[in-house]
């Protein structure tokens, strides 16, 4: 069991939280390579077709979020992302190559092909799926936050959502309906500034999460995103707090994605001055600092992404050489009114 830490985190909380994040770039830049028509950089001979189909929403750039937070979890913990969810996933503790073999639309996939990169889902792990509404995953998390506290359960929802989010009706209902309950839940906003195309800060009135939480009685801290110290030990502390019973929290993490929206977009409206500041600030590169000041080496360091990069290698050979699903499967898993009319 994961059982939450304050104050500042140790070298070995540090270089683990940097595995994190070098698992969450590796997987997330193989997945860009492989949608667009080769793997030969990842173990495999390129083929010239895509092997990962559909749009990818990259977290690139974002790694220190999932990371910081994840870390705080438990596996009876649950959690619901977005439709840009692969780092959640794999902080959570889902498998790389289940994942990977979801992306590729094979059968051995975590929902057997048919979830794709927006709607994983591993119930083993406490990951109750991606969603490609956005918005939609909150009221999800404070659903099972509720289903939780009338199960007298010793655990939390965490919901992680992004800024466009703050605009629908269902991030309003649902901390609501979670200050009123004082459910164990730790809403968290990955505040990348863009609504998919457009500037945020163009559309939406006021201080942002943070004070709409307030707003709704729900106590909330704003954070640096890029920081992965910094996330670990906010999320940390306000975990805490609802692991004692306090009530749901908010956490603002002031983040930026490195990619367009989906992986073809050019993100050309963006001025390329603001992305190239983004980039000197890559939380993966600002947390080797603290990781020489903890006493480890430039070699072990190394080691971490080298070692995420051949994890993934394998990951991406592996799924490449997995079954696609049987035909008459398509029918599994699917809502059944009564009726056998949809069969026709």
């Amino acid at each position: 069991m994961n059982t939450t830490q304050t104050g500042a985190p140790s070298g070995a909380q540090l270089l683990a939280l940097y595995r994190t994040m070098c698992r969450i770039r590796a997987f997330e830049d193989a997945a860009e390579h492989c949608s667009k028509g080769g793997v030969a950089a990842w173990g495999q001979a390129a083929s010239g077709d895509a092997q990962v189909r559909g749009p990818l929403h990259l977290s690139t750039g974002q790694e220190a979020v999932p990371a910081g937070v994840c870390a705080h979890l438990n596996a009876d913990d649950w959690l619901t992302s977005t439709h840009r969810g692969h780092g959640h996933t794999l902080a959570k503790g889902a498998s790389m190559e289940g994942m990977m073999h979801e992306l590729f639309g094979k059968a051995t996939g975590f929902c057997g092909g048919k979830g794709g990169s927006m709607h994983i889902a591993d119930f083993s792990v406490g990951m109750l799926g991606a969603n490609g509404v956005v918005a939609a995953g909150i009221p999800i998390a404070v659903g099972a936050a509720h289903s939780m506290a009338i199960q007298r359960r010793d655990a939390i929802a965490v919901t992680f959502f992004g800024d466009g989010a703050l605009n629908r009706g269902p991030f309003a209902e649902s901390l609501n309906w979670a200050a009123a309950f004082r459910l164990p839940v730790l809403f968290v906003c990955e505040d990348n500034q863009w609504s998919a195309t457009t500037r945020t800060s163009t559309m939406s009135a006021g201080d942002g999460a943070a004070a709409r939480a307030i707003g709704y009685g729900v106590p909330a801290v704003a954070v640096d995103g890029m920081d992965v110290a910094a996330v670990w030990q906010t999320a940390g502390e306000l975990i805490r707090q609802i692991r004692a019973g306090e009530g749901p929290r908010l956490l603002h993490a002031k983040t930026y994605r490195f990619k367009g929206h989906v992986s073809v977009d050019p993100a050309a409206y963006r001025d390329p001055a603001e992305l190239e500041a983004a980039l000197a600030g890559d939380p993966i590169a600002r947390a080797r600092m603290p990781l020489v000041a903890a006493g480890i080496g430039d070699e072990q360091i190394e080691a971490v992404m080298r070692e995420a990069r051949e994890e993934v290698a394998a990951a991406v050979a592996s799924a490449a050489a997995a079954p696609w699903p049987e035909p008459g499967a398509a029918f599994d898993d699917i809502q059944d009114t009564g009726s056998g009319r949809w069969l026709n």
